[in-house]
């Protein structure tokens, strides 16, 4: 058993709490400004077995970036590992997320990674449906049926906050779309982008998506498949290689297994056969990843033996 009691877990959130008043919520999306900076929390999905969580995590926040692990692995299902490769490259990047550069001084000009946020939104672009209602419905099942909770949806304040200040994100898609990495109309890929980031979960959801990856895409209690074994070995590579924006080398070297974070404060981890693990804590980095949840996440590591290295 990887977390030996309650109290344990809890003493190594109090000692991770302290970070959360030295990072910043992401303001940058208004209705992201609202979160509480001193919130921190976390669960340990572990199969058969209590799940275990400290701190706030009754509370609710948006996937963000972390849907792009979950937006791929439709996409690979829907069209295969070729076609979604011919759209967008498997390289890290030691830019920003938000970083255009790359898709200007590369040739093809195709996105890198599906983690930076070109690459996601190209990704996102290739859900199957004969309309943006279809394709959120097919991702939103397929969020439902990982994390064994209907009741997950969309946030609209916080889709709609992030639709309408997405400027960097539409010039990435018009830029795409001029050579040819994107097709459709680029305001209705937005639209879909943007209400996949907003799917609000708890921490305790965030666990159990990682656990599902943790076991090869099947459920961990059931032994139901859930989605083929290739496709969660690419989301976790992925993870591994992208997965913390340009602090992924770093996080493999002080904690060692796939995680995705997002801008809300999340961090959704898997580690291989054995467990996952929710975080949540807004207060960010200069990187976009959450300071007290990286933290965290090193204690547990070492506490825990969780490096897969």
């Amino acid at each position: 058993m990887i977390c030996e009691n309650q109290q344990e877990l809890e003493s190594y959130v109090a000692h991770a709490r302290h970070w959360t008043q030295k990072g910043k919520v992401a303001d940058y999306i208004p209705a992201l400004a609202k979160a509480n900076q001193a919130a921190l929390a976390v669960s340990i999905y572990e199969p058969g077995k209590h799940c275990f969580s400290a701190g706030e995590v009754e509370h609710k926040f948006t996937l963000q970036s972390i849907s792009k692990v979950l937006a791929l692995a439709v996409a690979l299902e829907d069209i295969g590992e070729e076609a979604v490769f011919e759209h967008i490259g498997m390289e890290p990047t030691g830019d920003p997320f938000n970083s255009i550069i790359k898709l200007e001084t590369y040739k093809p000009s195709k996105p890198l990674n599906p983690m930076i946020n070109a690459g996601a939104l190209a990704v996102t672009s290739l859900i199957r449906g004969s309309n943006n209602h279809e394709r959120l419905e097919r991702l939103l099942h397929f969020i439902q049926d990982i994390t064994n909770n209907s009741n997950v949806k969309v946030c609209e304040e916080v889709a709609q906050s992030e639709f309408d200040t997405s400027f960097l994100n539409r010039s990435m898609c018009y830029y795409m779309k001029q050579h040819n990495v994107i097709s459709g109309d680029v305001e209705e890929i937005l639209e879909l982008y943007t209400k996949q980031c907003a799917v609000e979960v708890s921490c305790r959801d965030l666990a159990r998506i990682g656990a599902v990856f943790a076991f090869d895409g099947k459920d961990p209690d059931t032994d139901r498949r859930i989605f083929p074994t290739n496709v969660a070995r690419i989301c976790k590579t992925f993870m591994v290689t992208c997965g913390m924006y340009n602090a992924s080398g770093e996080f493999a070297i002080k904690v060692g297994i796939p995680a995705k974070s997002g801008v809300s404060g999340g961090i959704m981890c898997a580690v291989p056969g054995r467990i996952g693990i929710g975080i949540f804590s807004p207060a960010l980095d200069e990187k976009g990843n959450s300071l007290a949840g990286m933290r965290l996440l090193e204690k547990m590591a070492k506490a825990y033996d969780l490096s897969m290295f």
